[in-house]
């Protein structure tokens, strides 16, 4: 049998190994938040904004933003139809309903006029999702806020690495949210981030990010509200730095493959990938193929194919319109024609141009048959 080509996993270096090491041995006590402190501070400086809260899950940086902005019972909150349910289940924690408004063809990221179209006196904010790397308008959807006086929060868990405009993304909302899950770009394994200019948004979240408790609060176990317990460890922290400290490695890698498959599929115009508009950088997080209606290649036939070459294969999103917990919702158009005929592709860091054209053949394969 063929080697495995998985579709992803981490690019972990010496510099991982010894931070996380010095954090297992030494990160007690006094220095028990030494690397988070760190990590915090290098994430802030690296996407340019005032602050950043390291947290177990790009779900909870969303949960306690959310939250901060006052997101509550019988309230709505605007997003893509095409999406991962994690970007969902926060809005539903807080008692609100997600509104699921459709994608636009190219980016697969929200329409912008979808979204206006689904602003009511009860709209709190709006989720600009940036899925697989690939840029929500944010000029358009920060007008439209503006507009309605609605903020734009922006679930970039997939998206380190990806600039609107020199501006990266995640900065550019009343919040940002990452994800350092294994699979992404940079990882702690398990983690979060959130990140804000805001500094009255940003005390409002350190508060809830630690039970509640105020920052300036004298009394010892106190909380002056009901907080939550969406924190990093330090040892996540450890590897969470020594991956920042590459961050322009990491994201060049992504590129690179993403590149190359897109050099190798040229040719064959049937296949859309990630776009790049001008005056924009994609992070590559996930580079995905979509084909045209008219080729007959399908999800399926994608997903047999590539198990009988021994690659991994990931599907691109259902709609969350279509899952069983958010079934009461109208479906959209572009988000339910996608998924049938798409497919997320390898991209670890350490593969070859040998596993990068056994890739390709099975697309030209599929085209072919």
């Amino acid at each position: 049998m063929k080697s495995r080509i998985l579709y992803t996993k981490p690019s972990i270096t010496e510099r991982e190994v010894a931070y996380a090491t010095d954090a297992a041995a030494n990160g007690w006590g006094d220095r028990c938040y030494d690397y988070i402190n760190r990590f915090e501070a290098a994430f802030a400086s690296h996407l340019e904004v005032g602050h950043a809260i390291s947290t177990s899950s790009c779900t909870g940086a969303l949960h306690m933003g959310l939250a901060a902005l006052g997101v509550g019972p019988g309230d709505e909150v605007i997003l893509a139809d095409t999406n991962w349910t994690a970007s969902a289940a926060p809005i539903v924690h807080l008692g609100a309903k997600p509104v699921f408004v459709d994608v636009l063809a190219d980016s697969w990221c929200i329409d912008p006029e979808k979204a206006e179209a689904a602003i009511t006196p009860r709209t709190k904010a709006i989720m600009a999702v940036h899925i697989y790397g690939n840029l929500c308008d944010m000029d358009a959807l920060l007008a439209i806020g503006a507009r309605h006086n609605v903020p734009v929060v922006e679930d970039a868990a997939e998206a380190l690495g990806s600039e609107w405009k020199g501006r990266k993304a995640g900065s550019l909302g009343a919040f940002g949210a990452f994800s350092f899950h294994g699979t992404k770009t940079v990882t702690t394994g398990e983690g979060g981030m959130f990140v804000t200019s805001d500094d009255k948004l940003y005390e409002k979240v350190l508060t809830l990010s630690n039970h509640g408790r105020a920052r300036g609060q004298k009394k010892q176990f106190w909380p002056d509200e009901i907080g939550f317990k969406y924190k990093m460890s330090n040892l996540q922290a450890a590897i969470g730095l020594a991956q920042i400290e590459r961050v322009n490695e990491l994201v060049d890698r992504k590129r690179e493959i993403f590149y190359a498959y897109r050099a190798q599929l040229s040719g064959m115009n049937s296949v859309a990938m990630n776009p790049e508009p001008d005056g924009t950088k994609n992070g590559f997080w996930m580079p995905t193929v979509v084909f045209a209606p008219e080729t007959g290649v399908t999800r399926e036939k994608l997903q047999g194919a590539f198990a009988a070459e021994n690659i991994d294969a990931r599907v691109f999103f259902w709609p969350l319109s279509s899952l069983p917990p958010f079934k009461d919702q109208p479906g959209n158009t572009v988000a339910y024609d996608l998924p049938g005929r798409a497919m997320n592709l390898p991209s670890y860091h350490e593969m070859t141009n040998d596993e990068i054209d056994r890739v390709v053949q099975v697309l030209r394969d599929c085209m072919a048959a």
